[in-house]
């Protein structure tokens, strides 16, 4: 029988193992090699694999279970796998799995979530549930809300990117706002970054490890491989255990501080001044929008669109320049002004239509 891993107990919570379990072999090996290491609380193998495409490898299916079994049995850990139907459920409950995680491409379909919570129900058996591939929060929270629903107390959120249309730099970029605005609406379930799924390549893992730390995730799910460059799938972002430990031992885990009392005086000011701030903000964007309502009506008695595409660049230009001499990055001023301009667009929208 397994007992029960609550998945908001550790923190940090360090998941780990092959993209795809390949032979029993293989997995003791890895296995192993993070129990020696000491800091993996989690084994983690994918056995069934949700491919892109057809004839990709998708996993070795049924025959990887007792393997998993083997591996909990020789080094203690305890282990996870991906399940996206009620017969990947019935069969990981049957091998003692210990934890259960609903992949991107399963959280994109209501449908298969509510069939997988349906089969959990009346277990206790805990669940990690990944963003869904494109970058739609609603499918995220439903999909957390069916396993409630079902029953299911003991759940933890996985960041692992957001798929989106041409190039970057990443393989899914991450979109922290989302996973932020996730923390945000279900605090009491941890938060995992997936950061060989974010980067795609084993290069920029540290950095994207690090940067979820700071921004106060809960742990980190990352693929290990005893030889990565020969791994069965997703070789180019995975580590080998050596490697993984060293990076581990290079991150810098922080904590948040919650007591304002225990506070340098100075952050406390600079927090009540960022605060003033942003009160001011808030009331030049009001101011604005006023402004934007005259120019509706204005628009509207003339007959003029309310789009104006040559003063809308000129505004972008004029910003975007003085911003980079203020160091803010272009990325952000074109967000926050595409912002700006929408509900502008939609204040003289209200004048003239309203």
């Amino acid at each position: 029988m397994s007992i029960e891993f609550v998945l908001n107990t550790h923190k940090p919570l360090i998941i780990s193992g092959p993209c795809s379990a390949e032979s029993a072999d293989q997995l003791l090996s890895t296995a192993r090699s993070l129990k020696e290491a000491g800091k993996t609380h989690l084994f983690r193998a994918g056995i069934w694999k949700p491919r892109t495409k057809p004839g990709l490898f998708e996993g070795v299916g049924e025959i990887g279970l007792p393997w998993l079994t083997e591996v909990k049995r020789q080094t203690g850990l305890p282990v996870t796998i991906e399940v996206a139907n009620p017969s990947h459920v019935e069969k990981a409950l049957e091998h003692n799995i210990d934890v259960l995680w609903i992949g991107a491409r399963t959280t994109v379909n209501p449908f298969a979530v509510q069939s997988i919570s349906d089969c959990l129900q009346g277990t206790n058996m805990p669940v990690m549930v990944k963003n869904p591939i494109n970058p739609d929060l609603n499918l995220w929270i439903g999909a957390v809300e069916r396993l409630e629903q079902a029953g299911i107390k003991n759940i933890a959120l996985v960041h692992r990117g957001f798929s989106t249309y041409g190039n970057s730099e990443f393989r899914n970029p991450p979109m922290w706002q989302l996973a932020l605005e996730m923390k945000r609406i279900f605090p009491k379930y941890a938060m995992i970054c997936d950061p060989s799924h974010i980067c795609g390549n084993r290069s920029l893992l540290a950095s994207i490890a690090q940067k979820s730390i700071d921004l106060d995730f809960d742990g980190l799910m990352v693929e290990t491989h005893p030889d990565p460059v020969n791994a069965w799938s997703d070789s180019a972002q995975q580590l080998d255990p050596h490697s993984f430990d060293a990076m581990l031992e290079h991150l810098i885990w922080r904590s948040p501080q919650t007591e304002l009392g225990a506070l340098p005086d100075l952050f406390v000011q600079l927090r009540t001044q960022i605060d003033q701030m942003d009160d001011e903000l808030i009331k030049i964007l009001a101011e604005r929008m006023k402004l934007a309502d005259l120019i509706g009506a204005l628009k509207k008695e003339h007959n003029i669109t309310i789009l104006q595409t040559e003063r809308w660049n000129a505004i972008l230009e004029r910003i975007s320049t003085q911003a980079a001499q203020l160091g803010l990055s272009e990325e952000f001023i074109k967000r926050y002004f595409d912002a700006v301009h929408l509900e502008s667009i939609h204040h003289q929208n209200q004048v003239m239509n309203g």
